[in-house]
């Protein structure tokens, strides 16, 4: 006689445990999506707000990231986490002061030959597009052959003179030395700190995951790394090959 008033009261308290569950659910829910709103306010507003200094930290970490597994191979090889680092960043800076001191001379003198030839090249640019007939280029392009003549004329005489004075301002204001020494100084400080306690930082973060969803950002972060390192592998690979094709095409 008194199951059915047994059966109710279970229904009635299953009924009550679900709904709970599904406030604890939504506001757990609204939580998550203030903290992470308020966490992009707070990024933004700390980008905007650093921009101006931000690059030598940010190349420091990109640094550090691509860099990490050559020294997780060189830790398997017998190295400690520390000399692995300092190893691997000694090499880095020779190397890239051996291709400044390489490419910087080369630069100079084509940046100046083009310099020198530019007036040169834009009178035989002149002179060709005079060649044309103007309605045929009028009618091709649709572009005034009178006007594009105007144009070219007024960039020989005072478009080489504005990008020689842009320059000129620049460098004398002596933002521009500031950013590259700061970029050249900053940056393989910054790497070495953060190559050396790379994985101690992932660890770290790895712990700040909820446990519930873990494997779960684990497979994202472990897919972002591989689409990054494809891209880089591809734009490197197709980086070489242009420059070979570019070095023995125009030498």
């Amino acid at each position: 006689m008194t199951k059915a008033p047994l059966r109710t009261s279970e229904t009635e308290a299953a009924a009550i445990e679900a709904a709970a569950a599904d406030i604890a659910a939504s506001a757990t829910f609204r939580r998550q999506i203030f903290f992470w709103l308020a966490g992009a306010a707070l990024l933004a507003l700390f980008l905007y707000v650093f921009s101006a200094i931000l690059l030598p930290f940010v190349a420091g970490m990109v640094l550090a990231y691509f860099l990490d597994p050559v020294a997780d191979r060189l830790q398997r090889l017998g190295l400690s986490r520390f000399m692995a680092t300092v190893v691997i960043l000694i090499t880095f800076l020779i190397v890239l002061v051996l291709a400044f001191v390489i490419l910087i001379p080369v630069l100079a003198t084509q940046m100046a030959d083009f310099a020198g030839k530019l007036p040169e090249y834009l009178t035989r640019l002149q002179s060709l597009i005079t060649s044309f007939d103007p309605k045929w280029l009028e009618q091709k392009f649709g572009v005034n052959a009178n006007s594009l003549r105007d144009g070219l004329n007024s960039l020989l005489t005072s478009g080489f003179g504005f990008v020689t004075t842009v320059f000129t301002s620049l460098w004398s204001s002596g933002m521009a030395l500031v950013s590259v020494v700061s970029l050249f100084v900053v940056t393989p400080v910054v790497a070495f700190y953060m190559l050396l306690d790379w994985d101690r930082m992932v660890a770290v973060i790895d712990g700040w995951v909820p446990r519930d969803n873990v494997q779960t950002v684990r497979a994202i972060a472990r897919d972002i790394n591989t689409a990054t390192a494809g891209f880089v592998r591809g734009q490197g690979t197709l980086c070489l090959v242009l420059g070979a094709m570019y070095a023995t095409g125009l030498t």
